[in-house]
């Protein structure tokens, strides 16, 4: 699990039909020195389900891989690699230099 800032959102025409009621989120990864409130030295940035309710500048915890999947399986197939797993009130990391 690894988290991300919420900076977009992904307009789509056509929906996977077992992914209705949700939506595509642009998530800006944070490593350790933006959540310390730092200058974030990488610059990943990734696309991960949502139907939490998740909206701009929320940071948010997110699964990757066939973890991301696990949620709706064996119910329903979908073809994702990342789904946002929780919405965060509060991160608190301390570096020491």
């Amino acid at each position: 699990m690894r988290i991300g800032k919420v900076i977009g959102r992904v307009n789509h025409s056509v929906v996977y039909p077992t992914l209705t009621g949700g939506r595509f989120l642009i998530l800006e990864v944070q490593d350790r020195f933006a959540l310390a409130g730092k200058k974030r030295k990488g610059g990943e940035t990734i696309i991960a389900f949502d139907n939490m309710g998740a909206s701009t500048d929320d940071v948010v915890a997110f699964t990757e891989s066939r973890e991301a999947c696990q949620p709706f399986y064996p119910e329903k197939i979908v073809p994702l690699d990342a789904y946002v797993t929780a919405i965060l009130d509060h991160v608190q990391i301390e570096i020491e230099l």
